[in-house]
């Protein structure tokens, strides 16, 4: 009898344990699966995903620096850089200098640019309904902040990480 007293927390940590390892596979397959439905709809246009959600984060927010694309689209800079470039040698995107500081660019599309963030903004709205439709205006909030305290989480678990206070040190023990 006593080793099922020790057992049932046991059962319960790993129970809770699974169910956080499926809300983490249920974001990842969200995000593949948006990933999927956006490259099905931008390949006639020779875009990747990445592309596709730049360009219109330039067409959506005219004269963005880099830094500001990055953050607004909650992508690296490297990521942003490299994918920009890239569209800047297809000639749909062009720097600008900042007239309020010389150091900083502003990122705006040329006029192929333009006209094909205009033919892409209802594939990126249909995208967006898609993966909203069903919830109401309240799921889609609440949707949103447990996303929002999500990625709160585990930047603040980064930032542990970075500062030298390991998982194990908090009692987490590898295997």
């Amino acid at each position: 009898m006593e080793q099922g007293r020790g057992w049932a927390p046991r059962k319960m940590h790993m129970q809770q344990l699974q169910q956080q390892e499926n809300v983490g596979l249920l974001i990842a397959a969200a995000r593949r699966r948006i990933k999927q439905a956006v490259g099905d709809v931008v390949r006639p246009f020779h875009l990747s995903p990445q592309r596709f959600w730049l360009l219109l984060g330039i067409h959506e927010r005219k004269g963005l620096s880099l830094n500001e694309l990055a953050e607004r689209l909650r992508v690296d800079e490297p990521t942003a850089s490299r994918v920009v470039t890239a569209l800047a040698r297809l000639g749909l995107v062009h720097a600008t200098a900042d007239p309020g500081d010389r150091r900083r660019a502003r990122l705006l599309l040329t006029r192929t640019g333009r006209n094909l963030a205009e033919q892409l903004r209802p594939l990126a709205e249909a995208v967006r309904a898609a993966t909203l439709e069903g919830f109401s205006p309240a799921e889609r909030r609440l949707l949103a902040a447990s996303l929002q305290r999500i990625v709160d989480n585990l930047d603040r678990f980064a930032c542990r990480s970075r500062d030298g206070v390991s998982p194990t040190a908090r009692g987490v023990r590898a295997s």
